[in-house]
């Protein structure tokens, strides 16, 4: 997760009037405290690439779209995007599919990363197979508790390199209240975010796995969005929430 700026102590519940707050710390993403997993488990991952290098996660959500994070497809020209599909290593392997179009929430807030989320069709469609399968849009947030997991190629500590391999890390959903108070200092968070974290902190999204999913009983819930470090103690990851959101992917794509 991103994990760079200062917040002022006001929570916003919606996406608009959030460009008030200022620049919230990106996670640019990675995986802390997980450990490597095959693709075909987690079929719906894929690498976002950005010039044929890692840049953030996304997941499958039919044959032509995939979901990701708004701030991952900020200022970034369709041309310059691919998708590579059915791996397990980064930048190599599996397919590669290029953008046809990127579509980020129209009230995405850069700053702020209220409605952290954005859609992209590929111009060739993902051919299904055992390690390339779409994953459900969630249509409720999961209770405080449930294990969800998130997955991706981001660094393993914060501001570390890159994985080569895939990770995966199981966390516990944290509850809006809880999250919203671990986050008071820096503004909280809004009613488009939910959050995800051991307790304890060492587990993690982080650095590279922006983007990413994060799937609790094979749907996805989550979009790998911001958080104060990576793995700290006291600070889940903040996600943007698919089950809030979820109008803006379907309106979009005719994904139900």
């Amino acid at each position: 997760m991103f994990r760079i700026a200062i917040f002022v102590s006001v929570l916003f519940a919606s996406c608009w009037g959030a460009s008030l707050i200022p620049r919230r710390p990106r996670h640019d993403g990675r995986i802390v405290g997980g450990e490597p997993t095959d693709i075909t488990n987690y079929p719906y991952q894929v690498s976002f690439e950005f010039f044929g290098s890692h840049h953030c996660g996304a997941a499958i959500i039919s044959e032509l779209w995939v979901v990701t994070a708004g701030h991952c497809v900020d200022g970034i020209p369709v041309s310059t995007v691919t998708f590579r599909a059915g791996t397990n290593v980064m930048e190599e392997g599996g397919t590669v599919h290029e953008a046809a179009e990127i579509i980020a929430h129209p009230n995405f807030d850069y700053l702020s990363l209220d409605c952290d989320i954005a859609v992209s069709k590929v111009t060739t469609a993902f051919t299904y197979q055992p390690s390339v399968q779409p994953v459900s849009l969630a249509s409720a947030d999961p209770p405080a508790g449930a294990m969800a997991v998130v997955t991706g190629w981001g660094s393993t500590s914060s501001g570390g390199a890159l994985s080569p391999l895939l990770l995966k890390v199981s966390v516990p959903v944290v509850s809006f209240d809880a999250c919203n108070a671990s986050y008071s200092k820096y503004g909280g968070i809004t009613s488009n975010m939910m959050c995800a974290g051991a307790d304890e902190g060492g587990k993690d999204s982080c650095q590279g796995d922006s983007g990413g999913p994060l799937v609790v009983e094979k749907e996805l819930v989550g979009i790998v969005s911001w958080g104060a470090g990576c793995g700290v103690r006291g600070y889940p990851g903040v996600y943007a929430s698919v089950a809030v959101l979820r109008e803006f992917v379907t309106s979009n794509t005719d994904v139900q």
